[in-house]
């Protein structure tokens, strides 16, 4: 069995876990049986071999930014070696670049937003800038991309984004762009130096179309993950098995492209 490394998971702690979990359920309107804590998902991902998770959540509201980042820091250290820990910012924080330096303080590799979630635009100054502060640490940023119901993080805005940040590591989650993937072709694959997940993309997608954006994104900057909790291994893996992708390919999405990147050794 390949290896892999999970890319896109979603971790809460126990007090909060059922609540996070059914806002999610509730915004996408759809039922959810894993339960957000970290037992759950490496008991989940062991199904089908990951051996190494990229966890984080994110701050629906500045004050929230401090714990959760002091949260996912913790879970990291209690399993050395299966977690990468990625911090939330908030881009409407009063003390961001404080949040920011304590962000790196506590060994966070990267950062995760979710413009639909914490209602800000991509295009927006205020992402610049936070987008700014990411880059000059030299840390890659993950952002939700694409949902048919908003225009916060679909391609028009995520084009803006990364041509106001040359340089910056940027991973677009769900092939750039949940729901939206036709616009992602037109206007962002192959045309900017980036990495994509592709979480969340192959329930919703004709399979030669999802084939057809991953090559043309390049085999070797997308990463497979499974929005987890939002759905479970096993489904997620024989969805990627039935795309018919070849060997090299698979080996690169599930495994190496995410080790290169976040310095995962073995």
């Amino acid at each position: 069995m390949l290896k892999k490394i999970n890319a896109h998971c979603h971790i809460y702690p126990e007090a909060i876990a059922e609540r996070a979990v059914q806002g999610i359920s509730d915004f996408y309107g759809i039922k959810i049986d894993l339960n957000g804590q970290t037992d759950d998902l490496i008991k989940d991902g062991s199904k089908v071999g990951v051996v190494h998770y990229l966890v984080h959540s994110v701050a629906t509201k500045p004050a929230q930014v401090r714990t959760i980042n002091e949260f996912i820091a913790s879970e990291v250290n209690k399993h050395p070696g299966v977690f990468t820990g990625f911090g939330t910012l908030h881009p409407d924080s009063e003390t961001l670049e404080d949040d920011f330096k304590y962000l790196l303080s506590l060994g966070l590799k990267g950062v995760k937003i979710h413009p639909d979630f914490q209602f800000f635009s991509l295009e927006e100054d205020r992402a610049i800038r936070l987008g700014e502060l990411v880059r000059e640490a030299g840390l890659p940023i993950l952002t939700h991309c694409g949902d048919f119901r908003y225009k916060l993080s679909n391609p028009d805005q995520l084009k803006v984004f990364l041509e106001k940040l040359p340089g910056l590591t940027v991973i677009g989650a769900h092939l750039g762009g949940w729901s939206v993937w036709s616009d992602v072709e037109e206007k962002i694959a192959g045309k900017y130096d980036m990495y994509v997940d592709c979480s969340s993309c192959f329930k919703f997608m004709e399979k030669d179309d999802a084939v057809r954006l991953i090559r043309k994104f390049g085999a070797d900057k997308v990463l497979w993950g499974t929005d987890y909790p939002t759905w479970d291994h096993v489904s997620e893996m024989k969805l990627f098995d039935e795309l018919g992708l070849t060997e090299e390919e698979r080996k690169k999405i599930l495994y190496s492209n995410a080790a290169a990147l976040l310095g995962i050794e073995g």
